[in-house]
């Protein structure tokens, strides 16, 4: 991973979990060839065990020379009756998430009015 070719080097992203895609706002340029163009994903994995859990990894190269800016990998889950998120990447930075999977949050209470 290249933290030259970034603005903020996994940065917090709070509850954003990108399964696909790039940051692109947060890419500086390649410091190799120095290009700011597209970004092309390379080496993508998706795993998924027999509890439906999934991780996908993948890398960010820059289109032009190849560099490598920045390993990403999401992960998602079902645990315990919540959907769980995870992303960490140099570019996209990094965030984590968890839903019920009920209607109505426990955790959030409902509280009366």
């Amino acid at each position: 991973m290249c933290r030259e070719c970034v603005h903020e080097f996994c940065r917090d992203r709070d509850r954003t979990c990108l399964e696909t895609g790039a940051f692109m706002i947060n890419f500086k340029g390649c410091k190799e060839c120095k290009t700011k163009g597209e970004l092309k994903v390379a080496e993508r994995v998706c795993d998924e065990d027999e509890d439906g859990a999934e991780e996908i990894s993948y890398e960010h190269r820059c289109m032009q020379c190849d560099h490598l800016v920045a390993k990403h990998t999401y992960s998602f889950a079902v645990d315990d009756g919540y959907q769980e998120y995870s992303m960490q990447c140099g570019l996209c930075g990094s965030g984590a998430d968890s839903r019920s999977v009920m209607p109505n949050d426990p955790r959030k209470g409902g509280g009366e009015f």
